[in-house]
């Protein structure tokens, strides 16, 4: 049975893409390897098996497109409002904080706050299937 295991992004600035996983998420560099063209950041989160893939292409100069098919990460997190307080204080500009209740019920507290590359990250509430 297949399991997912990483999910790759490209960065202009590795360094500054590194900040901004460390400092929102807690992600620290599981594995670096670096070639001649390109470099590969391999991210994980304490509590997760899941890793973020950085790819630094070095002779890239100017910021990727997302185009209009990227559509985002998720992560969850125990305490919503204390994350999204916390990054508002590190000056990450999260977004506001939304309850998603179609019919009246909350199935889902979560907001979006956004990467130096532009890539749009959902944190979720934990709890539910957001675990």
């Amino acid at each position: 049975m297949a399991r997912p295991i990483h999910s790759m992004i490209r960065v202009l600035d590795e360094a500054r893409s590194l900040a901004f996983y460390r400092t929102a998420f807690a992600m620290e560099v599981a594995e670096r390897l670096d070639f001649d063209a390109f470099t590969l950041v391999y991210l994980s989160a304490p509590d997760s098996p899941f890793e973020l893939e950085l790819t630094v292409n070095k002779d890239r100069t100017e910021p990727y497109d997302t185009g209009d098919g990227y559509g985002h990460l998720a992560v969850s997190v125990a305490d919503l409002d204390a994350e999204h307080a916390r990054m508002q204080a590190a000056g990450l500009a999260p977004r506001k904080i939304v309850e998603f209740a179609p019919a009246g019920t909350v199935i889902a507290r979560f907001f979006f706050i956004a990467d130096p590359d532009g890539y749009q990250i959902e944190v979720l509430q934990r709890g539910g299937r957001y675990l």
